[in-house]
């Protein structure tokens, strides 16, 4: 199997370093990138080939992984299209529809995915959705890249990428959100910064990490940490008081509607 990225940026990195300790070989792997200063650092970290050019890139590949921001896909198909020669097409860019893609690229063999930051340390998550023409040999080429960077999820129908997007893709903010304000309250209760953040973050890796292994829903490992009258119901209670559990929701369901506009606005007007 021969790699080709087109961008060589965080997500493309997270990639390249996922699948080299997953066994593939810096030889398989070529990034396409316009950033001059970016090629010494890729090369160095990872030994692999670095070009700015798009035909030199892709010569050789069975696997090119769009790794663009979105607003520079359509201008990178429109110079991508008249070299392709039936090489399956990953694209991680976020909002891009895989039925806009085909028309931009002329193709089928089109995989669209949304991992998320963890990636960057093999601990993410990602969505796949694979245009019906894409067989399973591609599927499984598209699944093997991306669970080097962790677990791998199938959607079967695109529309539901944009509730993807708002969970996991987005999802890493919401947590980190959480950890900003338990280490701030940390802080105003007395404990030095340092402290703070400890505290914070390693009560959100354990409780993560327990309702991972554990058979249980994370409702009952909830009730059975919330003694009666104790601290725990008191500040679930003050949070349920100021509709917390309500308004994460809302905020999920407003990401999920902003994927959708995104995705609108980025195909149907350059279409």
């Amino acid at each position: 199997m021969m790699v080709c990225f087109v961008g060589g940026g965080n997500m493309a990195s997270a990639l390249i370093g996922g699948m080299l300790k997953q066994g593939f070989n810096a030889t398989q792997i070529c990034v396409v990138e316009i950033n001059i200063s970016s090629h010494a650092k890729l090369q160095h970290e990872f030994g692999v080939r670095v070009v700015t050019g798009l035909k030199e890139g892709i010569a050789g590949s069975n696997v090119i992984i769009l790794a663009v921001k979105p607003q520079q896909l359509h201008e990178v198909a429109a110079n991508l299209a008249p070299l392709l020669s039936g090489q399956l097409l990953i694209s991680i860019a976020a909002g891009i529809r895989a039925t806009d893609l085909a028309l931009w690229l002329d193709t089928q063999n089109i995989v669209r995915a949304m991992p998320n930051t963890p990636a960057m340390i093999q601990t993410g998550i990602t969505g796949l959705y694979a245009l019906p023409q894409v067989n399973t040999e591609l599927r499984y080429t598209a699944q093997k890249i991306l669970a080097a960077v962790g677990s791998t999820i199938w959607l079967e129908n695109e529309t539901m990428m944009d509730g993807l997007t708002a969970i996991s893709g987005s999802g890493p903010a919401y947590v980190f959100y959480f950890i900003e304000a338990l280490q701030q309250a940390a802080v105003e209760l007395g404990f030095d910064h340092e402290t703070a953040r400890h505290l914070a973050l390693h009560t959100f890796i354990g409780a993560s990490k327990l309702a991972d292994v554990s058979s249980d829903d994370v409702r009952i490992l909830r009730e059975r940490v919330t003694s009666k009258n104790g601290t725990t119901e008191q500040a679930i209670r003050t949070m349920e008081n100021h509709s917390v559990k309500k308004h994460i929701i809302e905020a999920v369901n407003a990401a999920a509607r902003r994927s959708k506009e995104i995705g609108d606005e980025l195909g149907n007007s350059q279409c």
